[in-house]
């Protein structure tokens, strides 16, 4: 009869269970047969085995990966938080405008005077995107974006208390400027740069997208609650939901996969580690100096300013204006800007998709094209009531308006790599800059010539121009590549 071997109590029976206080038992006595290969195969799956401890902290630390359990990476889970974010953002800038009237009405506030605030949130919403990224880069998206949040929160509960115009400007301009421009778009380019590497164009699209859908959201909802309510219970909603946002993002937002033992959605390395910037606003004006050395920055800068004026700078702008010149009723004329949207959604989403498949820069090569010719034939389309082809315009334009986004941040990833989010962040302030200019122009155009025709063909002409610096893209040498992520 064979002899059991010894157990020895020195450790867990899983762990050793040949211990070495046994190992003298086995050694010189090969007389035993297929002992030696037995022990040996025991040996070796006890070395590279991982013991009971060990797939219990795995399967503690991957949840995902527990049978019975689907595989959502938790890229998505950081995507979908975000999307309420930037949702939220853009419902609360949206607010001012519902509110001009009550505003007259209560203080005997000029128009102007009342614009002026959303002047000085749409200028620090472009002006702070750059330095939004290098701050998320720097203490965190987390932080950041938690910051924003709570400063948009106290900016808007605040405003229930002003008397003076400068208080106006000082809560909605500038704390809710400052709050949203850091929710602007290098907030998304950062999530999926750090997140994504399947799905970038889709995922960009979809958050882009999340800014027309904020506005449809929360438009008619502000527009009821100053109707029936006045427009301080507007502005207490704002602050209450901007707090709410701020929840999630504390418990479900982390900085990168690696923090929770991850990749990226899609990658099959660990991507490099890149180290923190130094202090923000630095890092963002050396950011900003490097890449202006570049003929892709201008390119891109330069075509996404023309991006801005022919979309919030003229259309946003000036479309109920110039459809009322022609007897269109200002509440059908706002509906058609409201439908815009609609479309401006789905189009985003499927640039996004689009990104993932067809070459950027001919993706915006068609969409500048496209928008400049319903540009040039909107003022014979304009009439006094409903017809086909304003219809027809709403949608071909609405699909196009926020199209450029996708493959504008898909080529600043080509060009700019790690620094993506920060000049994404510059090239929005260009847009932002581009959108102003146009606003203000148009206004006086109109006032002079008595109409908008010559701004609408001009715009057209601008699209052009759009064309031609992004097919100048195509001959771009020696700019600082990086592996093209989208």
């Amino acid at each position: 009869m064979l002899l059991s071997p010894p157990v020895c109590r020195s450790g867990p029976a899983y762990a050793r269970p040949w211990p070495d206080s046994c190992e003298s038992w086995h050694s010189g006595h090969s007389s035993w047969p297929g002992r030696t290969a037995t022990l040996d195969r025991v040996t070796e799956r006890n070395v590279l085995a991982p013991t009971p401890v060990d797939e219990a902290a795995a399967v503690d630390a991957t949840p995902d990966a527990r049978p019975g359990r689907p595989r959502v990476h938790y890229a998505w889970v950081v995507a979908g938080v975000s999307l309420l974010v930037l949702l939220g953002s853009a419902g609360f800038r949206s607010t001012p405008s519902l509110m001009m009237d009550a505003l007259h009405n209560e203080f005997g506030w000029s128009l102007g005077t009342i614009s002026s605030a959303t002047s000085v949130n749409l200028t620090l919403y472009g002006l702070t995107a750059p330095f939004a990224a290098a701050l998320m880069d720097r203490f965190g998206v987390r932080l950041v974006v938690v910051c924003a949040l709570l400063t948009i929160s106290v900016g808007s509960g605040l405003t229930m208390l002003m008397r003076e115009p400068w208080q106006l400007v000082l809560c909605w301009g500038v704390l809710v400027g400052l709050g949203s421009g850091s929710m602007a778009g290098a907030f998304a380019t950062t999530i999926t740069g750090r997140w994504f590497r399947a799905r970038q164009g889709l995922v960009t699209g979809v958050l882009t997208a999340a800014g027309a859908a904020g506005n449809l959201i929360f438009l008619p909802v502000g527009a009821w609650l100053v109707e029936q309510h006045g427009w301080r219970s507007a502005v207490v909603v704002v602050s209450l939901a901007a707090s709410a946002v701020a929840v999630p993002v504390l418990l479900l937002m982390r900085e990168r996969p690696a923090d929770i033992g991850l990749l990226p959605y899609g990658a099959t390395e660990e991507p490099p580690s890149v180290p923190a910037g130094g202090r923000a606003v630095a890092r963002s004006l050396r950011v900003l100096r490097d890449a202006a050395r570049t003929r892709a920055f201008w390119l891109l800068a330069g075509s996404f300013a023309i991006c801005g004026a022919t979309t919030a700078g003229l259309v946003g702008t000036h479309f109920i204006p110039a459809a009322h010149d022609h007897g269109m009723p200002v509440t059908t004329a706002a509906s058609l800007l409201a439908l815009i949207g609609v479309f401006d959604v789905a189009g985003t989403i499927a640039s996004g998709w689009l990104t993932d498949r067809v070459d950027s820069r001919l993706l915006l090569v068609v969409y500048y094209a496209l928008r400049g010719l319903s540009l040039v034939l909107l003022p014979q389309l304009l009439a006094g009531s409903l017809q086909p082809p304003i219809l027809a315009f709403v949608v071909f334009y609405g699909l196009d308006w926020v199209a450029t986004v996708p493959p504008t941040v898909a080529l600043c990833r080509r060009h700019f790599g790690e620094d993506a989010p920060i000049v994404f962040g510059w090239t929005l302030a260009a847009h932002q800059i581009g959108a102003a200019a146009v606003a203000g122009l148009a206004g006086l155009a109109r006032d002079a010539l008595g109409d908008y025709d010559l701004t609408w063909y001009g715009a057209g002409a601008l699209c052009v121009v759009a064309v031609g610096l992004c097919l100048a893209l195509r001959t771009v040498r020696g700019d600082r590549a990086a592996v093209a992520l989208s």
